[in-house]
């Protein structure tokens, strides 16, 4: 008896809103997606939905991050997604997505209303990332056939130059003078 009362309490959890149904890794982007491999599409229809698509930052020694979805079938009213929001996550220290130890980096932001002649629905953001592993999420209630689509974009940022910056710049200015003074003394 105690294993039926255990699988039914199960197949609820997994079918009731908020369940572990809902929440889905749907794809890997890899490591260091450029624009072109950063594409990404899911259609969860009707319901509530919580995805997340992993990638990877390795190199550095920090990575421009940007992201942007757009809910792809706005054709009716009944194709928005509720309450749609959009967040990338730096995984935590055990190494599981959505495991309650990963910390917002960007977001969750709420999608907006597009500024264009057809209804659709849009969220974005960017930040510096240092190397490490990512996902992004995201989170609403899918109406009718309701999708999104969007992409992902990161590009190493240069290590700054040795030397650079202003104690650079008063040494690179200290030996125009001396040269200066070294000329002048050469022709007097």
């Amino acid at each position: 008896m105690k294993p039926l009362l255990m699988s039914t309490a199960l197949a609820a959890m997994l079918l009731l809103p908020g369940g572990g149904a809902n929440a889905a890794i749907i794809a890997n982007l890899g490591v260091n997606p450029s624009s072109s491999q950063g594409d990404f599409s899911n259609s969860p229809g009707g319901g509530a939905f919580e995805d997340q698509f992993t990638f990877q930052l390795v190199g550095g020694p920090q990575f421009l991050t940007i992201a942007s979805v757009t809910n792809v079938f706005p054709n009716t009213t009944t194709d928005f997604i509720t309450n749609f929001t959009a967040a990338v996550w730096s995984v935590g220290p055990d190494g599981i997505v959505n495991n309650g130890d990963d910390v917002a980096v960007i977001g969750p932001v709420a999608a907006t209303p597009c500024i264009t002649p057809f209804n659709c629905q849009f969220a974005a953001g960017s930040a510096l990332l240092n190397p490490g592993n990512f996902y992004l999420e995201f989170a609403g209630i899918g109406g009718g056939t309701s999708g999104y689509g969007g992409n992902l974009s990161v590009a190493q940022v240069p290590a700054p130059i040795v030397g650079a910056g202003l104690p650079g710049l008063i040494m690179a200015c200290g030996g125009l003078l001396a040269l200066a003074r070294r000329r002048r003394n050469k022709t007097a």
